[in-house]
This record gives structure tokens, C-alpha cells and sequence, in this order.
């Protein structure tokens, strides 16, 4: 290809493949020296291999195959309840909310291409379970393995307990990077189980550009399965009681409504027959990364991977037809002189 430039993606550090190799290949290079006859050219093809082998691990490639790419310069804070009525069974039917939170989750990561992500979950207590990332693959792990506080520690929890931690979050994340917009996506049922009132967000307010709050439950309610932390399903059966009969979880929207108003943003009821209204990334961080195009790389490993296995199916065939001889020649009966009968005894 006129024109083009390979360039290099190696797997580990060049210098790490230096040193796992180099030894090798002086291992390689003195048995070819010393070999004769047929034993040169299976100690040169096998160096061929290693050589092979050292290109397939720098990952050469060739540029090529731009294409446009939106890119959200924005950072982005997810805010997840993690307490017990989280996965109150009332979401699309009789599903745990959890599972409606992951589904916007997911949605958001589409909507935001490019965007950095931070997750903190509160129950008890708040934690950063992800500081900001672009990294959107662990961030979909780490709700997909997510669970709700033990319901034997539980001691009640407060829908505001996060605020200082996410307002810190904002502070961090506008201090290390001032150019950049903030959104905050707070995702819960308003439940307070503490008999003080929630701790106001107003104080990230002037730091979040934009964002919802989504709302997840139904006036109705829905029961809670008891949470063991235990990984085996076995001891994750029955539902959490209250006087006898199953306890249910219902949403408070006038809780959930107050937050917003304190983030300045919307609030959302969210239900599974309905996508969530996502707003609008700041206009002054959504363009083209790289002015308008982002390199995709023609992969070139293959070609040394090829050589390879043609050189392995070499040794191979070399092999068998060892192991056959060595066959042939146990099994191969031992002559044996036998005395003629003309002979004096």
C-alpha cells in the first residue's frame, strides 16, 4: 500500500518482548550453528517461528478506514440506590427495579458516546464504586453484579446521603478538567427510612450542567426479596416481612421531585414500556473527535500468525513421522539364528 505507514500496537511493553524473546532466539541461533544437514534447516525454520512470533506480538497494522465519530466531552455521574426496596419486585410487572435502572444505565452509555462515567451507589452508606471513566465496558459489569445492601444490616437509609459525595465528585471533576460539562443521573424510589430528613442537593447544583432524576416504583408497591450476600442461589429464596405478610416498597415521587429541583434538572417516573427522555448533551461539548475522524487500523498480525501454524504443521507432520518410525521399529521382530539339523551336535 503507496503511502501508507505501518505502525505498531504491541500487546506488553517492547521491551518486555525483548527480553522474553532474546533469550530464545540465542538458544535458537547456537543450535543453528552447530546443526548440519537437515538439522540446520529445521533450527532455521524454527527461528522463523520465534521471529513470527515477535512480529504477531508488536500487532503491526496500517491506518485507514476513517469514519466520523460523535463524541460527548462531558463527564457524567450516576447516582444508584442500593438499599433493599431497589429491587422491590414492581418493574414491568413483577421485576426487581434493579433491573430498570441497568436498562437506563445502558441507555445513557449510548446516548453519551465519549462521555467519561462515575458511579456511586448509597445505601447505609455512599461509595464511589467507579471513579470517572470512558471505560463504559466495566461500568456495565460493575451494575450488572451489583446487589442491594445484606437485609440483616440493614439500619435504614437516607435518599440524600450521597450529596456530599457526588458534590465532590462534581468539585473533583471540575478542578482537574474546567472545560468540560457535568450531568448527574439520579436513579432510586425516595423511600427515607431514617426518621431525619434527606440532606439537600443544592450543592452540586451549580456544578451539573444537565441530567434527570428517574423515579422507579408504583403507589402500589412491590415486595423485597431478602439479600443474604451470599452467592448461592439457594439461600437468596423469601421476601423481606412486615406483620406477617410480605412488606412492600412504594415510590416517593415528592422526594424524588425535591432532588431534582435541587440538581436543577427533570424529574422522570420510569416505567419498562416507555424509553427515558434523555436530555441534551451541552452543545459545547458534543463534536467530532479528532476534527471529524478517528482512524480505524487494518490489522497485519494475521500474516505472522499464518506463518506460524504453517511452520507448527511442519513440526507436527516431523513429529508423527517420528513417532511412527519409533512404532515400527518396537514392534519389528528380533532375527534369531536357528541351528540346522545337518550340523554335529
Amino acid at each position: 500500500m503507496e503511502g501508507e505507514t505501518v505502525i505498531f500496537q504491541p500487546v506488553l511493553n517492547v521491551l518486555l518482548l525483548v527480553l522474553l524473546c532474546a533469550p530464545v532466539a540465542a538458544l535458537a541461533v547456537i543450535a543453528l550453528t552447530k546443526a548440519t544437514g537437515r538439522g540446520r534447516a529445521l533450527w532455521a525454520l524454527r527461528l522463523v517461528m520465534l521471529v513470527a512470533c515477535f512480529t504477531m506480538f508488536l500487532r503491526p497494522g496500517i491506518p485507514g478506514g476513517a469514519t466520523e465519530t460523535l463524541a460527548t466531552d462531558t463527564d457524567i455521574v450516576l447516582v444508584v440506590d442500593t438499599t433493599a426496596s431497589i429491587v422491590a419486585e414492581d418493574w414491568n410487572g413483577a421485576e426487581p427495579r434493579l433491573d430498570g435502572v441497568r436498562a437506563d444505565v445502558q441507555r445513557i452509555v449510548e446516548e453519551y458516546p465519549g462521555a467519561r462515567f462515575a458511579l456511586i451507589t448509597f445505601d447505609a452508606t455512599a461509595d464511589l464504586r467507579m471513579p470517572l471513566t470512558t471505560d463504559t465496558t466495566s461500568l456495565i459489569s460493575s451494575l450488572d453484579v451489583l446487589r442491594p445492601e445484606v437485609t440483616s444490616q440493614s439500619r435504614g437509609s437516607s435518599i440524600g446521603i450521597a450529596a456530599p459525595l457526588l458534590q465532590e465528585t462534581l468539585s473533583n471533576a471540575a478542578q482537574n478538567a474546567d472545560d468540560r460539562s457535568r450531568m448527574v443521573f439520579y436513579f432510586g424510589d425516595g423511600e427515607q427510612t431514617v426518621t431525619s430528613p434527606p440532606e439537600p442537593f443544592d450543592g452540586g447544583a451549580s456544578l451539573t450542567d444537565a441530567g434527570a432524576v428517574f423515579g422507579y416504583g408504583t403507589a402500589e408497591g412491590g415486595p423485597m426479596k431478602l439479600t443474604t450476600g451470599s452467592v448461592d442461589p439457594s439461600d437468596q429464596g423469601g421476601y423481606i416481612e412486615y406483620q406477617g405478610a410480605n412488606a412492600l416498597s412504594t415510590i416517593d415521587e415528592q422526594n424524588l421531585e425535591a432532588i431534582a429541583a435541587d440538581l436543577g434538572v427533570e424529574y422522570q417516573h420510569r416505567s419498562a414500556d416507555a424509553e427515558p427522555a434523555l436530555p441534551e448533551a451541552p452543545s459545547t461539548t458534543v463534536g467530532y473527535a479528532e476534527s471529524g475522524s478517528v482512524g480505524t487500523v487494518t490489522e497485519l498480525y494475521w500474516i505472522a500468525a499464518l506463518i506460524v501454524v504453517a511452520l507448527l504443521g511442519v513440526e507436527l507432520v516431523r513429529a508423527s513421522m517420528l513417532i511412527a518410525r519409533l512404532r515400527h521399529l518396537r514392534v519389528r521382530p528380533a532375527s534369531r539364528a536357528t541351528p540346522t539339523d545337518g550340523g554335529a551336535r
